[in-house]
């Protein structure tokens, strides 16, 4: 069995503490931490969403962003990013790859006790990779599909109803879309 990591611990507005804890306690305790995001699309303008595995206790089987996790403690966003990249989905990125387009608070409560707030560090990454490229971890990801932005928004119109992302989330979706579409145009100009 691999160590449990340790998440450092922020303040509400975001700056350290210079503590940390387990992953274990930080949702049980409600304590401010950093996580990285990235949303991975393709030439296609497709969007890569994974489905969450089966045992995750938050939200399983849910459709939503390409790559998340929790930063470790004395990791860089970026790092983070890279390796939950690696770990989840089995793609090797870099930094240069990413493109953080914003820093998005979620700060909620769920029945089961686990308080979540989390501040989502967001990247965008394009990536030439078919859903065959991708080695996923059976642990965080049960599958994955492209899906083009007309789908995504559709799905996201839906959501009530399909499985598909957190309802709660929506702005923060469109803001992605946004910054995906933005950089599909400012690429192909």
């Amino acid at each position: 069995m691999e160590a449990e990591e340790y998440i450092a611990i922020l303040n509400a507005d975001g700056s350290p503490t210079g503590k940390t804890c387990l992953k274990s306690e930080i949702h049980h305790k409600g304590y401010y931490h950093n996580t990285a995001h990235v949303w991975f699309y393709n030439d296609h303008a497709e969007i890569l969403l994974a489905q969450r595995a089966a045992n995750k206790v938050i939200y399983p089987l849910l459709w939503d962003i390409s790559v998340a996790g929790h930063v470790d403690a004395g990791e860089t966003i970026a790092q983070a990013a890279i390796r939950e990249t690696r770990e989840e989905i089995g793609l090797e990125i870099t930094e240069q790859d990413l493109l953080k387009v914003g820093v998005y608070d979620c700060f909620q409560s769920y029945p089961n006790g686990i308080v979540d707030n989390e501040f989502h560090h967001t990247y965008i990454a394009k990536i030439n990779k078919t859903i065959n490229d991708l080695k996923l971890d059976p642990e965080e990801v049960q599958q994955a599909k492209f899906v083009s932005i007309p789908e995504f928004l559709e799905l996201l119109n839906n959501s009530a109803n399909n499985s598909h992302f957190v309802q709660s989330n929506t702005n923060y979706y469109l803001e992605v879309i946004k910054a995906i579409e933005n950089q599909i145009t400012n690429t192909d100009a």
